[in-house]
């Protein structure tokens, strides 16, 4: 490979590998089906994140973060939310990592989005309380903002204890949470909030007032209709590698009906305590598999399955880059990077897969200086490497945006005369040790300079294509690059070395 800056390798147009119309349709079907299987009301509980799902997106080209919140929109006038909040998660000021908040304010933040797209949230149950006063604060402050906010206790032995936790002193304690509506969703900001608890919680109190009510789960991954080993399930469990969660054959659906179904450890594991607790509520269990319980519709709609194993073997590379580099950083669990060190091997992958990762490490080899590569939607791979001016992150954007817009190369889109003072200005006056422009700053050089030059302005409007490329870069970029690549739509990987 050369390593000169725009040259193309080998061209192909990024496709899509997921049918979201499809989606939405026989989705929002199988809910149906499901209420109507119960008769007043279903529980849906959501595992994952019902908006903000970048994980799929980025595993099923096609499928939009907010995929799940469209196709819940189709079914807006029989639903209400319900979200779940643990009281241990609120007095430990959990934050939620791709987000950057805490747990609490991701429940203010959650009641808003689905507000502002016209559903009804209708509460807010905090779990596992036992008489925490952050917990009491938190309540009175979602209850002057008008949220109602109920209380879900702590039962000891749960949840193996089904005598007690299916007895008025187990459920029975708990708040009984008014619902309105055919269908409630049942989502928290993270795992661990008591999803599962309170929807069965809120069956034992329905059924004691004679409310035919049902439990089903949705959880996107994994995907119970593909093989075990397929990359889509396999990135999964790279990205679940801090929770520990493995994918298993379900040996319950095996049984029942001679079919393989993939599904996980912690579903498999709690389904005969599920299971137990169905009979106390109902005398005896709708469900027969935990694969049973699930309404996901998710693998009847690929439109390209190797645009999408593509995709997941991309998305396992980059789960391994972020493990490592979090060791690198801060001391993370070393664990989680055995752990996906071990799924690549399983998926037959290395780094190399990754055609930035290559290209970027090929010039840093030319040139000894930290370098950067973007594979553009075309198939085009861009590269570029720090100077003293500008960072290789920064330089990757300028040189993409310039190839983009037809500039060549060679011309300057922000003058050296304009860098200096603002390096000035970052080391003299602001007490920074490194003086080259971030990729914010450079955005910010450009747009106010394409007022008056073409070139700036029409490198500026390139940006949008940016969205869904990919970014190696040979060294961990700083939080500003990160987010910039983030707000951008753009995957980005860094080797585990920290700038000099």
């Amino acid at each position: 490979m050369q390593s000169l800056v725009g040259l193309v390798i080998f061209a192909f147009r990024m496709k899509t590998g997921f049918d979201n119309e499809k989606y939405l349709r026989i989705q929002s079907e199988q809910i149906k089906k499901r209420i109507a299987q119960f008769g007043d009301k279903l529980y849906l509980e959501f595992g994952g994140k019902l908006f903000d799902d970048n994980h799929a997106s980025r595993v099923l080209p096609g499928f939009q973060p907010d995929s799940k919140l469209q196709m819940l929109t189709q079914l807006k006038d029989e639903a209400e939310i319900l979200i779940v909040i643990s009281a241990k998660d609120i007095e430990k000021n959990k934050v939620r990592g791709d987000l950057g908040i805490t747990y609490d304010e991701d429940v203010l933040r959650l009641c808003s989005e689905f507000e502002n797209v016209g559903f009804y949230v209708s509460s807010v149950v905090v779990t596992h309380y036992n008489g925490q006063s952050s917990a009491d604060a938190y309540r009175a402050r979602l209850e002057r903002k008008g949220i109602k906010v109920y209380y879900h206790y702590t039962i000891e032995g749960y949840p193996n204890n089904v005598a007690l936790i299916d007895s008025d002193e187990g459920f029975g304690k708990n708040d009984y949470v008014e619902t309105t509506r055919p269908l409630v969703v049942v989502t928290a900001p993270g795992p661990g909030s008591g999803k599962m608890a309170v929807c069965l919680s809120q069956l034992y109190h329905e059924n004691k007032r004679g409310t035919k009510a049902g439990y089903a789960k949705f959880e996107t991954f994994p995907v119970w209709n593909l093989p075990l080993k397929h990359p889509i399930n396999i990135a999964y469990e790279a990205a679940t590698a801090d929770l520990n969660d493995v994918n298993m054959i379900d040996p319950f659906h095996l049984e029942a009906y001679g079919t393989i179904a993939a599904s996980y450890n912690r579903d498999i594991e709690i389904f005969p305590v599920l299971n137990a607790l169905f009979e106390g509520i109902y005398g005896e269990s709708p469900y027969k598999s935990p694969t049973d319980m699930g309404v996901n519709m998710l693998g009847f709609c690929m439109s390209d399955e190797d645009v999408c194993c593509n995709a997941a073997r991309e998305e396992i590379i980059r789960r391994y880059y972020y493990a490592l580099c979090n060791l690198a950083e801060k001391g993370n669990n070393e664990n989680e990077v055995n752990k996906i060190s071990l799924i690549l091997k399983q998926a037959k992958l290395t780094t190399e897969y990754r055609r930035t990762t290559v290209a970027a490490r090929e010039r840093k080899e030319l040139y000894g200086v930290p370098t950067a590569a973007i594979e553009l939607q075309d198939g085009t791979i861009i590269t570029s490497m720090t100077s003293s001016l500008l960072g290789p992150s920064a330089a990757l954007i300028l040189n993409a945006t310039k190839h983009l817009a037809g500039i060549p190369h060679n011309v300057k889109l922000i003058p050296e005369e304009m860098i200096a003072p603002i390096q000035k200005t970052k080391v003299s006056f602001l007490h920074g040790h490194n003086p080259r422009l971030h990729t914010d700053e450079v955005l910010v050089a450009i747009s106010m300079l394409s007022i008056h030059d073409e070139n700036c302005r029409k490198a500026l409007e390139q940006l949008p294509k940016l969205d869904g490329c990919q970014v190696h870069s040979t060294v961990m970029l700083s939080e500003v690059d990160r987010k910039i690549f983030k707000k951008l739509g753009v995957g980005l990987t860094c080797d585990p070395v920290k700038k000099e």
